[in-house]
């Protein structure tokens, strides 16, 4: 069971993250395997696969809770590609931060925007 969790969980790194989400897992191997595996295996193979929620409101509660925290701006910006290939829009994107502005505060969401803003603009600059 557990090499079809790291298995499960590698699959949806790749469906969620795509590139990005694989190149992170192998950086993070570099410094702590352990990490990237309970990771993998954990959150990717076994939360993200509960019922209950589809992927794109995981992805939301992400979102919601990266920015609250207001800390952890590279796993918030990897999490706006990954809503994003979820099924959220830049809108519902946009309209997440400014609801977290009540909660987070002000700061952390203008923080937030302005990542979710470099995240947009390199999409387009890649479509272009």
């Amino acid at each position: 069971m557990k090499e079809n969790r790291y298995e499960i969980g590698s699959t949806n790194i790749d469906q969620i993250h795509s590139d990005l989400g694989q190149s992170v897992m192998e950086q993070l191997k570099q410094i702590a395997p352990d990490m990237a595996r309970y990771i993998t295996e954990f959150f990717y193979g076994e939360i993200c696969t509960r019922p209950g929620l589809d992927m794109k409101s995981r992805e939301i509660a992400t979102l919601a809770s990266l920015i609250t925290l207001g800390n952890a701006q590279l796993q918030l910006r990897a999490h706006v590609y990954a809503a994003l290939n979820c099924g959220c829009s830049r809108q519902e994107i946009t309209e997440i931060v400014l609801q977290m502005s009540v909660y987070a505060g002000v700061p952390a969401a203008m923080n937030a925007m302005f990542i979710v803003a470099e995240v947009f603009q390199d999409l387009d600059s890649k479509s272009s």
